[in-house]
């Protein structure tokens, strides 16, 4: 059974910094990417974040030059250092792990206020 357990949420200011972890634990084999997700109120949920076993990165435009995605493959965890925090980036932050199939965290609040 594979488990993704994220921490790091919370209330921000505009302008300041949190850094989101995901750590998976459980029968894991043949990852491919992990990544970052968030879904505002009333909104879909998209992309933020994607690096691969290898360290190929991808952000989403709308993050870029802010946030930094890394990982650590020895632990199964991977980062979200989120810099230059915006309200507009207020949502649940969920971590995937993509192998033939996807997992996901159960999702944190990360809010900024302006």
């Amino acid at each position: 059974q594979v488990q993704l357990v994220e921490s790091g949420g919370g209330l921000v200011q505009a302008g300041g910094s949190l850094r989101l972890s995901c750590a998976a634990s459980g029968s894991i084999f043949g990852i491919t990417a992990m990544g970052w997700y968030r879904q505002a109120p009333g909104k879909q949920r998209d992309l933020v974040a994607t690096i691969t076993r290898s360290g190929m990165t991808n952000y989403a435009d709308s993050v870029k030059g802010r946030f930094t995605i890394s990982r650590d493959n020895a632990k199964n965890s991977w980062y979200l250092q989120m810099n230059s925090l915006k309200p507009e980036d207020t949502a649940v932050y969920f971590c995937n792990m993509r192998t033939y199939k996807d997992y996901w965290g159960q999702g944190t609040q990360v809010t900024v206020s302006s």
